[in-house]
């Protein structure tokens, strides 16, 4: 097989992230219309090729203080760092379904190494519109990918304390990254 290209569709990738808070529950954030790519040849995933990008300005937790809390410097600092990059640089197949995706995670303008552990969920084939028209059909894979980062480790070390030692923010944050994959008709493909 020859190596296929696939585009991250926009309006159906997302990411998500949730921390601890106050000790006692999870505060959770999402990141939709994630960009990138995914260049691999089925027969030799280890080899593929990925990289994707958050525009970190459009964090969404369901609460606009807390929003605009995360978009300033405390956190996020969007203002100097408004997107976050994933580049991938390596790959390991578990069994059929199941990868552990390494690359260089960028937030807030500090690179650190991260594992993703992905999931593939499948292809299918289903309608392409554009411009309230029926190209076809366009073929779309899907992919659920995990990781616990520390956020000390990008600088994002915003916190205050509570009672008995606790802390506002949890310093482990988990991502969760929902991929759909549409294959690119003007890329390499089989």
């Amino acid at each position: 097989m020859a190596v296929t290209r696939w585009f991250f569709e926009p309006g159906h990738t997302g990411a998500e992230f949730k921390a601890r808070h106050m000790m006692v529950t999870f505060v959770r954030g999402q990141f939709k219309n994630v960009q990138g790519f995914i260049e691999v040849d089925p027969d030799k995933p280890e080899n593929a090729r990925f990289e994707a990008t958050i525009d970190a300005t459009q964090v969404y937790t369901g609460q606009p203080q807390r929003d605009a809390h995360l978009r300033s410097a405390d956190f996020f600092d969007v203002e100097h760092h408004p997107t976050w990059t994933f580049v991938g640089t390596g790959v390991t197949q578990l069994s059929a379904t199941e990868f552990d995706a390494t690359g260089d995670l960028t937030v807030r303008g500090t690179a650190r190494p991260v594992t993703l552990h992905v999931t593939y969920l499948g292809q299918w084939d289903t309608p392409w519109w554009e411009d309230g028209k029926n190209l076809g059909l366009r073929r779309r894979a899907g992919f659920l990918a995990t990781a616990r980062v520390n956020r000390q480790e990008f600088g994002v070390s915003w916190n205050d304390t509570v009672d008995r030692g606790g802390v506002v923010v949890s310093d482990l944050v988990d991502i969760t990254v929902d991929v759909e994959a549409v294959l690119d008709p003007a890329g390499p493909h089989a």
